[in-house]
């Protein structure tokens, strides 16, 4: 089934593929020429096995996916095997793959591509160069709540909507993991699917919807339970598990139905209370994973490889397999796996799927999410100006800060700060500098643009310190809780060390504010690596593209 039938977003556009025919032969006539016949055919059956075992290599196929289908590699790896094709599988965010795919100047390299919603195709795919797509697995985005949090609020018990997952938060019994609405699917489809709700009409969503006040309060108010934020729906189920194992029991996540089943399934196997499944009554956004071939004038031979792939992944026996890892299975050609009522995990229950707006909604939805809905950021910048920066670094340092504080680059690229964010920008070599601090509003991004594209390099380096001084600054905002905080280092040199000092003010301050990195040059990243790793971060790797760097921090906070 090609992956845009039936949904709301955009019906059959003819892309769907052509089936593909075979023919065979016979010989016939008397006994001796029978035999010639039936050896001539035996060899036309065997020489095609014999070639493909150890004859002609296959192509070198490159494949772009979304994070939530790692686990799924393996069976590409082995269809690749099978037909001796080198297949290499790279990973990026939702964001990243559908602005790669509009993009003019530098086109995405890959030969199909697999994020986890046709959505991200749907918005940004102008040159429609993506072919033959189609759904292999379906994915709703739901809760997991620590199943004694569920018990206690009553949701182990029956149905449970939208509204009163909006009232336990409200009264502070619920806070929750979610990623990025504009930088993750998975975010996006929840935000997406609380929108929907909220407008309670039971129909898709609508450009008036969006500007009715009484749905953007019901967003808002469901969005204020979002305790940490990502980039990446699988990094966020990581993160879960590696706070839990360190002593942070998260409460709850919004996440694909698969990845809570592979949560709860790590969570048991160290003793730990695993998550109990929420599937909101009133509607859930469910991801179809559409692979496809893009079209990048590598010829027939390659995508012909590409639809074999697909009808591999599609065929009764890997739909099985597929269906093992707790996805849904298209047009139900696969059993389920077995439900685990202890988690109510069902991935063979029919859910409420919420009908997805029109592209031009979906991007106003995402703006406003960014703009208006989400829980406003508290960033402390921590920007390396040691002397070793001097030159190109320098130069690629104004050029970041030129980007971070200009609205209309960071809106087309849905990172824009709001007027509700707070900013402290620290430059630091050997001690920190002298803070700079401001909101989201356009007038002081312009402050901040001009002061960071002034800065000048000189001097040791001691990331650390900044660090600390960054705490100390946004501590009076941490008191009132309403902010998401992140402190955003970038660095492209060896810190002196100072790593247990910060850890003992950070642990002091108990609010476990996450670190994290962007490296520059030749920074060596052990140092980064044991700080992010320690307070619940990530390093991003700036030394090809500091902006992008950057733009992707921005998902995490």
């Amino acid at each position: 089934m090609d992956a845009r039938e039936g949904r709301a977003l955009r019906g059959d556009d003819g892309r769907s593929a052509p089936q593909r025919g075979r023919r065979s032969t016979a010989g016939g006539g008397g006994a001796w020429r029978g035999l010639r016949a039936m050896a001539a055919l035996a060899l036309l059956l065997v020489l095609p096995l014999a070639l493909a075992g150890c004859g002609e290599q296959g192509p070198a196929v490159a494949i772009v996916a979304g994070s939530e289908n790692k686990p799924l590699e393996p069976l590409v790896q082995e269809f690749c095997a099978k037909r001796r094709a080198t297949c290499t599988v790279s990973y990026l965010g939702s964001l990243d793959m559908g602005f790669a795919l509009k993009s003019q100047t530098q086109p995405l390299q890959a030969d199909a591509v697999w994020p986890a919603a046709s959505i991200w195709i749907d918005l940004f795919d102008e040159g429609r160069k993506v072919k033959h797509l189609k759904s292999i697995s379906q994915n709703p985005v739901v809760l997991g709540v620590r199943k004694s949090k569920a018990e206690a609020l009553g949701w182990t018990r029956g149905d449970v909507t939208t509204a009163d997952i909006i009232a336990a938060v409200e009264r502070g019994e619920l806070k929750f993991l979610m990623s990025s609405a504009t930088q993750s699917n998975s975010g996006a489809s929840a935000y997406l699917a609380m929108l929907t709700t909220a407008a309670g009409k039971g129909d898709v969503l609508t450009a008036q919807d969006l500007g009715d006040p009484a749905i953007q309060e019901k967003a808002r108010a469901l969005l204020a339970g979002v305790e940490r934020t990502s980039g990446s729906s699988g990094w966020l189920g990581e993160l879960f598990l590696d706070q839990d194992a360190k002593g942070t029991h998260y409460a709850a996540m919004w996440n694909y139905e698969a990845v809570l089943m592979e949560t709860n399934q790590a969570l048991v196997a160290r003793g730990s209370e695993p998550l109990w499944l929420v599937y909101p009554k009133d509607g859930v956004a469910v991801s179809d994973s559409p692979l496809g071939y893009l079209d990048r004038g590598r010829g027939a031979a390659v995508e012909g490889f590409v639809e074999d792939l697909q009808s591999f992944l599609l065929s009764p026996e890997i739909q099985a397999r597929i269906a093992a890892t707790g996805r849904r299975i298209p047009l139900a050609g696969a059993a389920a796996i077995k439900p685990v009522p202890a988690w109510n995990f069902d991935p063979g229950r029919p859910v409420t799927a919420i009908r997805l707006p029109e592209p031009k909604v979906i991007w106003a939805a995402l703006t406003l999410y960014q703009e208006a809905l989400r829980r406003p950021s508290l960033s402390g910048l921590c920007l390396d100006v040691s002397g070793s920066m001097e030159g190109a670094g320098m130069d690629q340092l104004h050029q970041a800060m030129g980007f971070l504080f200009s609205p209309d680059a960071t809106r087309d690229l849905l990172v824009q700060w709001s007027p509700q964010d707070r900013i402290y920008a620290i430059p630091f070599t050997a001690v920190p500098g002298t803070l700079e601090q401001g909101s989201g509003a356009p007038a002081d991004q312009a402050r901040l643009r001009t002061w960071g594209e002034a800065l000048a390099a000189g001097g040791g380096t001691d990331m650390y310190a900044c660090a600390r001084a960054a705490l100390r600054a946004m501590g009076p905002d941490l008191a009132g809780g309403r902010y998401l905080p992140a402190i955003v280092i970038l660095t492209d040199g060896r810190s002196t060390d100072g790593l247990d000092a910060f850890l003992g003010d950070w642990r002091r301050d108990g609010r476990k504010v996450p670190v994290f990195g962007i490296t520059f040059g030749d920074a060596d990243r052990t140092q980064l690596d044991q700080l992010t790793a320690e307070t619940g971060g990530r390093v991003f790797d700036g030394r090809k593209d500091l902006v992008d760097a950057f733009r992707a921090v921005r998902g995490y906070n």
